[in-house]
C-alpha cells in the first residue's frame, strides 16, 4: 500500500512539472466508439427517433440503452 502511494505523490510531482500543453495533449486519449466514430455525423427528427437508433446499432457497454428495471430499482433506492 506504501508503495502505491508513494507511486502516486511520484507521478503527480512529475505531473505538476509540465506545461499546460504537455497536460493538455497527455490528459485526453482517444477510444474508438463503434457505430458512432463510424459516421461523420448524424441528425434526428425527435429524441425518440434518436433512442430508437441507439437501441438497435449501439453495443450496451457504450451505455446509450435503456436502464433494466434492476438498474432503475437500485437508482431509486440509492
Amino acid at each position: 500500500m506504501n508503495d502505491d502511494l508513494s507511486d502516486f505523490r511520484e507521478q503527480c510531482r512529475r505531473s505538476l512539472c509540465r506545461s499546460v500543453e504537455e497536460r493538455m495533449r497527455y490528459g485526453f486519449n482517444y477510444v474508438y466508439k463503434p457505430v458512432l466514430d463510424d459516421a461523420d455525423w448524424r441528425s434526428f427528427n425527435s429524441m425518440e427517433e434518436y433512442r430508437e437508433w441507439c437501441r438497435k446499432n449501439l453495443p450496451e457497454y457504450l451505455g446509450y440503452g435503456e436502464l433494466t428495471e434492476l438498474q432503475r430499482r437500485v437508482l431509486d433506492e440509492a
